[in-house]
């Protein structure tokens, strides 16, 4: 009988739950969508979004792979063979974003050896784009290899790799506790030391001062829900493929609400420190704190050298710190993301847990060179617009449906869930699941269409970030929907039978 592996201990799978959940987009994307929605009282929705959205889902996909035992693939076939195809289709998703996930993990490590000599020098928005990135072609051009970033991408993938093919006790879950402690530790110096630079006050009241008529627009809500859906790793497979390693005997509930809050928590204290530096570049600057807030990468790699170039102390330091926890927290998140798409070959195929990192791993490492060359920025913003947009909002409202409605599943993982947890689950779980997330996410859905398709026919208002049709066609559509067609191709391949070195391997690694 295959034997499954298993995480050596109940602080290891919250560690990994909770690094997966943690990722760039805590640091960088939490802050300003808090500000741009009613700085302190945009807390309000996000909480209930947590409460209502974030981990009920989370609830849910922990009890799928626990319930099911297997990876996104095999517990979407267990409930209900026709529905395997939404297992892949996360698990391709997952797939995508890993492969420009690694480039920007190896951005920041490229970042924090500048920091040690300021090398992006006082122009730092010509240092990223054309100094570093080399970016001197058309959206839609190649152009060839950039080594300054081909050269830490190869280490990224050699570093995940090489975790992955130790297994999930072995590897992933012993990455994770030296990684999330460093994180956390290195995370906490940098908020000190914003906190106590000149102007830092003002940027914590600028982004803490609530503005609650804002709390009346749906926009805020839907970017509340937002903003929960994809910090927790949700809809990604990988909270049902961690799960599904878990012992029979654990408490999902209660790592459900461990895993949800430890998130928020860390967003909480990114918004601080992200506010307190920019509080003081607004101040270095003689301008309101509102004229200085950015997010995303150019928060990351423009705004943040930029603020450390004027730093009165350490400030090398300091630079050398926020990138290193930008790694640390991408790799985090890259493992797990990584490991979906290992599950699902291993449990599909029956091949071993080294072939199915060689092959999986390997060939999302080659594609991810695509982005290491000049063209490469153009391809990674078009690619994480649509697969965000179009892949995870999308997939997320797929899994609730089926499972909520079409399945009926809610009242057996609740039963289930309730057999093995200490808070028990109620009508506030059922609702939130079964209605309050379909119908936002489906609202949600409904503006990303009508904005996006409409652009087609509107000359005012143009493509995404104004790229032409053809790119948008085959470097942002064709994505997207690639991921669905592949993982519908997928689910119509024959599992194959369990080969005796392939569960030799798995038992080892169970022990």
């Amino acid at each position: 009988m295959e034997t499954r592996s298993q995480w050596g201990t109940r602080a290891g799978f919250i560690l990994a739950a909770v690094g997966s959940a943690v990722g760039l987009g805590n640091i960088w994307r939490f802050p300003a969508t808090a500000y741009e929605n009613g700085g302190g009282a945009f807390l309000i929705p996000y909480l209930f979004a947590l409460l209502t959205a974030g981990i009920p889902i989370l609830i849910m996909e922990f009890t799928m792979g626990h319930k099911y035992r297997g990876s996104a693939p095999l517990t979407f076939k267990r409930i209900h063979k026709k529905s395997e195809f939404v297992g892949w289709w996360a698990v391709l998703v997952s797939f995508v974003i890993s492969t420009y996930y690694a480039v920007i993990i190896a951005w920041a490590m490229s970042y924090s050896v500048f920091s040690f000599n300021l090398n992006w020098g006082e122009d730092t928005a010509s240092f990223l784009i054309g100094d570093y990135l080399n970016r001197t072609v058309d959206p839609g051009q190649v152009g060839s290899f950039v080594p300054g970033v081909l050269i830490p991408l190869i280490i990224v993938w050699v570093l995940v790799l090489g975790i992955l093919f130790k297994g999930v006790k072995k590897g992933i879950e012993i990455a994770n506790r030296i990684f999330i402690p460093a994180l956390l530790i290195i995370f906490l110096i940098i908020v000190i030391r914003a906190v106590t630079l000149p102007g830092a006050v003002d940027g914590l009241e600028a982004f803490f001062k609530p503005d609650f008529s804002k709390i009346l627009e749906p926009g805020v809500w839907v970017a509340a829900y937002g903003q929960i859906f994809f910090s927790l790793s949700i809809a990604f497979a990988i909270m049902i493929t961690y799960s599904s390693y878990l012992p029979k005997k654990s408490d999902i509930t209660n790592n459900a609400f461990i895993t949800g809050f430890g998130n928020s928590s860390f967003e909480l204290l990114a918004g601080i420190g992200v506010f307190g530096i920019l509080g003081f570049m607004a101040a270095q600057s003689g301008v309101p704190v509102d004229k200085v807030v950015d997010g995303g990468v150019g928060l990351a790699f423009i705004v943040f050298p930029q603020i450390i170039n004027q730093f009165p102390a350490f400030n090398e330091l300091f630079g050398f710190l926020f990138f290193a926890s930008l790694v640390l927290a991408g790799l985090t998140s890259l493992m797990s993301i990584t490991e979906t798409y290992v599950a699902g070959l291993v449990d599909k195929f029956k091949i071993s847990r080294t072939k199915a990192v060689l092959f999986g791993g390997g060939l999302a490492a080659i594609i991810s060179l695509l982005f290491a060359t000049q063209g490469g920025l153009f391809f990674l913003d078009a690619a994480d617009y649509f697969i965000n947009q179009f892949g995870v909002a999308l997939l997320g409202l797929v899994e609730v449906v089926l499972i909520a409605w079409v399945f009926r599943k809610l009242k057996e993982f609740q039963t289930h869930a309730n057999e093995i947890s200490d808070i028990r689950l109620g009508s506030w779980w059922t609702i939130s699941v079964g209605f309050i997330t379909p119908i936002v996410l489906g609202y949600m859905m409904f503006g990303l269409l009508k904005q996006n398709i409409m652009k087609e026919f509107d000359t005012d208002t143009g493509n995404y970030e104004g790229y032409q049709d053809a790119f948008i066609m085959w470097g942002g559509w064709a994505v997207a929907i690639g991921a669905l067609v592949i993982g519908v191709i997928m689910a119509m391949t024959k599992w194959k039978a369990t080969s005796a070195s392939s569960e030799m391997e798995q038992k080892k690694e169970a022990k």
